[in-house]
């Protein structure tokens, strides 16, 4: 909000909203379950295997024949691009990560200790941050009206 309300206030915005890549990507990325197209479970965080001591990916269990024809084509494109890990049965059962940004570092590197998981996400916000200064300054004449 801090950030926010100083972009606002200060007329930068655009550069402001720069700095929220990873959290814009995690709210396109969880739109099919805010919105209901796919079922959407009261908790989306991981959730934690004490055999292994480290963080998995948490799920969603649905019928498959529940889901509209929206939800079936972002299904349809989010495995295509290899963006869910979906496991269907034979009686129609999914069974499908929760549409987070956080377990979607879980699905594709593997289960994490909570503080391995924290650094890697920090890197990314760190990594955003600086492809938001290169945007904002050497590339401020392709993306702003200077």
């Amino acid at each position: 909000m801090t950030f926010a309300v100083v972009g606002i206030i200060g007329h930068f915005s655009k550069t402001t909203l720069l700095f929220f890549i990873p959290q814009i990507i995690n709210f396109l990325y969880s739109v099919p379950q805010l919105f209901h197209f796919i079922p959407c479970p009261r908790h989306r965080l991981p959730k934690y295997n004490k055999e292994i001591d480290k963080l998995e990916p948490s799920n969603t269990v649905f019928n498959k024949n529940e889901i509209g024809f929206i939800g079936k084509i972002v299904m349809w494109i989010f495995t295509k691009l290899h963006l869910v890990k979906w496991k269907e049965d034979k009686r129609a059962i999914v069974t499908c990560n929760n549409f987070t940004l956080i377990n979607f570092v879980l699905i594709k590197v593997g289960p994490l200790k909570e503080s391995t998981l924290t650094m890697i996400l920090l890197l990314i916000q760190v990594f955003s941050s600086l492809l938001a200064f290169v945007i904002r300054y050497p590339l401020a004449s392709i993306f702003y009206d200077v």
